[in-house]
């Protein structure tokens, strides 16, 4: 079996950690107490759920769906909590597809700091989009992600997305 190691990453993790620890809080906690907007990359929060784009995307429109409340596990979640968090993974998917026409998607999440969770103490999940040949040497030799577009964009067009408006294409 051949490795990729994308080492890269672990600037994230420790500069997650080292983020929590000065807040005192979670990421998620914290982003769960602030309005949807660009700023914050919040593109939607309910009284159960949060939707956000990730600050360190792996591609473009990287998207992480939590539960409001702090959860550990899944085991943590109420009925009501799980029925509305897959609500939105099945909405996320769909603004995707609309939005980027991907090929495929990535979806999954850490349990745990060993598993690799940069927020271990927060559920969430990560969505990603995939599209042939999206993965380079970049990451392993420059040790840099490329992604085709700035985060501002890809929030407007996932707003834009996740509120049913068509796609449009090119730069706005």
């Amino acid at each position: 079996m051949e490795r990729l190691w994308a080492a890269w990453r672990m600037a994230y993790i420790t500069e997650a950690t080292a983020k929590k620890s000065k807040r005192g809080t979670c990421l998620f906690c914290a982003m769960a107490r602030s309005r949807p907007g660009p700023r914050n990359l919040i593109l939607a929060s309910t009284s159960r759920a949060i939707v956000m784009l990730n600050l360190y995307p792996y591609n473009v429109g990287h998207v992480m769906v939590a539960p409001r409340k702090h959860r550990a596990s899944l085991a943590d979640l109420t009925a009501e909590e799980s029925v509305e968090l897959n609500e939105w993974l099945g909405r996320v998917e769909v603004a995707l597809k609309r939005a980027y026409r991907p090929q495929g998607f990535n979806l999954g999440m850490n349990l745990g700091r060993t598993a690799g969770a940069g927020i271990p103490g927060h559920l969430h999940w990560h969505v990603v989009p995939r599209w042939n040949g999206d993965t380079n040497f970049m990451p392993v030799v420059g040790g840099a992600k490329v992604l085709p577009e700035s985060l501002d964009r890809t929030y407007r067009r996932m707003a834009d997305s996740l509120a049913g408006k068509p796609a449009r294409r090119g730069r706005r």
